[in-house]
């Protein structure tokens, strides 16, 4: 079930919603459990048991891992290491058997090597990734003795599958919500803006990320021979401006949900295409994933403590697991080490432009990261880099391809969304607000109510609503 589908609009979210508030406090969490088991298990189904499995498992070693445990049954210090690294052991076995194993399998055989059996059978569980990052920074956030151990299953299992974020994201950290999950109080600001927060989500998704996919889409599936250098140009763009307002999209949906039920999740993208260096976009680009991995790998392998050498070596460690995290597909490893290479070059050149010149940061920015989204998005390597040499190929000419999808609407979309890449809405804001408050309020209000009725007609008439993370 999608956060854009309209089972869930006009089914699912109001009577879980309803149902939620008809509740005792004390019965709330039971109920979140249930619902989010099964919103997930109404697309999962069967594979709802690694959900479960999951919870179980990082309930048992977050109890193992936690000092009092460890003491009273009499082990040393040690054992709390054991149980931490079998702990994030298992977790990763599972995602590496679910999400890797079929990749692993196909490259050993690309080597000759011969499998009596077949992996055919495997299927791969939405939002994997998600949720087993998650478990990991609970069981190492209590062996650093961060949060406490949760005693109670029920309580970790909502953690683990609250359903706003589950499938998309963001990666939510246990210390940030675990006293939420104990005790929360729902206001009516906040259940307000949690409304206004997921109609603007829902319309980032629906209205431009869904318009410019099918453009992207439409021109990936032409031949690389037959792609013009407009055409090449127009597909990355409208893919890019497809990923940022999809992911963003469903993050903003995940947070305004999350603040209707008492939850404050922290936000995910802070308008990345505004950045001027490799660094800057990666703290502004899945914040929750950049700062995941800057906490629980980057600085445990020793971080920029060490020599320039070692920095570099952890840094491309990273941003290999980065490209890996995202898929089983070499075109992800590549991509992420492309980001990384140029990390490490901004690194070791640091040039400092004046003022008057500082918009090439902006430009050089922008190539880096279209012309890696060539490699996330391609199917294989070898099509990536045939693509990119249309990029800048001038004697292959100006191709008509792109004059079919494009149309009036379309190009209004495509301007829609590369203005809202920007901070325009923090100035549309802050101009609503100098209104009479009154004003400014009814002002909001319409201006979303007219967002979520032009949505809902969006979905209504169109057959194109992808789930572009299912690969995550």
């Amino acid at each position: 079930m999608l956060f854009n589908s309209l089972i869930f609009l006009f089914a699912f979210l109001p009577l879980v919603l309803g149902f939620y508030f008809l509740l005792r406090k004390e019965y709330r969490n039971i109920f979140l459990l249930i619902a989010s088991l099964a919103f997930y298990a109404w697309g999962e189904a069967e594979l709802v048991v690694v959900m479960i499995f999951s919870i179980c498992l990082n309930y048992a070693f977050g109890i193992l891992i936690s000092s009092q445990v460890v003491h009273k049954i009499g082990l040393g210090k040690k054992w709390r290491w054991i149980f931490l690294a079998l702990g994030v052991a298992i977790n990763l076995s599972v995602l590496v058997y679910y999400k890797y194993f079929t990749f692993i399998l196909n490259n050993l055989r690309s080597l000759n090597f011969e499998f009596s059996f077949s992996d055919d059978n495997i299927l791969l569980p939405i939002g994997i990734s998600f949720f087993t990052f998650q478990s990991i920074s609970y069981l190492i956030d209590v062996y650093r003795r961060t949060v406490p151990a949760q005693k109670n299953l029920l309580d970790l299992g909502l953690y683990i599958s609250l359903f706003p974020q589950l499938i998309a994201g963001p990666i939510v950290r246990y210390e940030d919500i675990y006293k939420e999950i104990r005790s929360r109080t729902v206001t009516r600001e906040g259940f307000s803006s949690g409304i206004l927060k997921f109609i603007r989500g829902l319309a980032k998704k629906v209205i431009i990320a869904n318009n410019v996919g099918l453009i992207a889409d439409k021109a990936f599936d032409i031949p690389v021979g037959e792609l013009g250098m407009f055409t090449s140009w127009v597909a990355i763009i409208c893919y890019a401006l497809q990923i940022y307002f999809d992911f963003s999209g469903y993050s903003d949906m995940a947070i305004g949900l999350g603040r209707m039920f008492g939850f404050n999740i922290k936000e995910n993208f802070m308008h990345p295409y505004t950045a001027s260096s490799v660094k800057e976009f990666w703290r502004r680009w899945h914040i929750s994933l950049s700062t995941w991995f800057r906490d629980y790998l980057y600085i445990p392998l020793g971080g920029s403590r060490g020599s320039k050498l070692r920095t570099y070596i952890n840094l491309v460690i990273v941003f290999f697991i980065t490209g890996l995290w995202h898929g089983a597909s070499w075109n992800f490893v590549i991509w992420g080490l492309f980001h990384g290479s140029f990390l490490l070059i901004e690194r070791s050149f640091k040039i400092k432009l004046p003022s008057y010149l500082r918009f090439l940061n902006h430009i050089y920015l922008l190539l880096v990261v279209l012309i890696g989204w060539v490699l996330f998005r391609s199917d294989t390597l070898t099509y990536a880099i045939d693509f990119i040499g249309h990029l800048f190929d001038f004697s292959i000419g100006i191709d008509n391809y792109p004059l079919v999808y494009l149309n009036y609407y379309t190009l209004f979309i495509i301007f829609l969304g590369i203005l809202f890449s920007a901070p325009i809405r923090n100035r549309l804001k802050n101009n609503i607000f100098k209104m009479n408050f009154l004003n400014s309020i009814r002002l909001t209000y319409s201006i979303h109510l007219c967002l979520f009725v032009y949505t809902i007609f969006e979905l209504v008439q169109s057959n194109y609503n992808p789930f572009i993370y299912f690969r995550f």
